[in-house]
């Protein structure tokens, strides 16, 4: 289900800028943008987003006074380039805040914290909603899809992670830190075994003492780690 957003900032470039960045998410679609927050407001009440980018420092009304003019609130992402109003927009219980130059690693995490939402605030009272059986990473300035199952294992490189791939030698390479990762994985699914691999329990194929094979790969196990590994070979009942 896509999610329907408008953008709102006074800066020509930084508008077209943050256009730029919401094309490259998938799961977003484009109603509007602004210039304006009091022509916003107009548009807000049409279009009924679901999403709002938006701007604090404007002239005749701030994006702060913007979002508590509305009676009906959707979900926001502040973007600025002040901190100092990060602690006002968390009061307001924005999505994020976002400080200007936004790195597009950045911007795609706060859209994802908003999807996340929008899938609970999307599902039946009293039911949870279905983990996706995906997750997107950016790869050379565009969004790749990775499909849970295919991913064999993930390997830790300082600021960037590999994603090995079930029938691909090639792996995708992208720009993430492993914590980040591992917080978007199904714990049910994935397992960090050292500080540098996390490993997808379905093609574990076999495990030593200080070590995991997927086929015929050797991965070591951290010694922190070597509870959780040995959890999954005697579950507790």
């Amino acid at each position: 289900m896509m999610i329907r957003c408008i953008a709102i900032d006074d800066e020509p470039l930084a508008l077209e800028l943050l256009e730029d960045n919401i094309s490259k998410v998938p799961f977003l679609e484009l109603v509007a943008t602004c210039r304006n927050p009091l022509q916003a407001m107009e548009i807000v009440q049409r279009e009924q987003p679901d999403l709002i980018f938006l701007d604090i420092q404007m002239p005749g009304l701030t994006g702060l006074q913007f979002l508590q003019s509305l009676q009906v609130r959707p979900m926001a992402i502040l973007i600025t380039a002040y901190e100092k109003y990060a602690l006002d927009g968390y009061n307001l219980d924005v999505i994020d805040y976002l400080v200007k130059p936004v790195a597009l690693d950045r911007f795609i995490r706060a859209c994802n914290k908003a999807h996340e939402l929008f899938q609970l605030k999307q599902s039946p009272r009293g039911t949870a909603p279905d983990a996706p059986g995906y997750i997107f990473v950016n790869v050379e300035y565009s969004l790749v899809k990775v499909m849970l199952a295919d991913i064999l294992w993930i390997e830790g490189l300082k600021d960037y992670i590999r994603i090995h791939l079930d029938q691909s030698n090639k792996p995708i390479v992208t720009r993430m830190n492993m914590k980040t990762i591992e917080d978007e994985l199904p714990q049910d699914r994935f397992l960090r075994i050292h500080k540098s691999y996390i490993v997808s329990i379905h093609f574990i194929t076999s495990i030593r003492k200080n070590s995991v094979f997927i086929n015929d790969t050797e991965l070591p196990v951290g010694e922190s780690y070597k509870d959780a590994v040995s959890a999954i070979v005697h579950p507790k009942k």
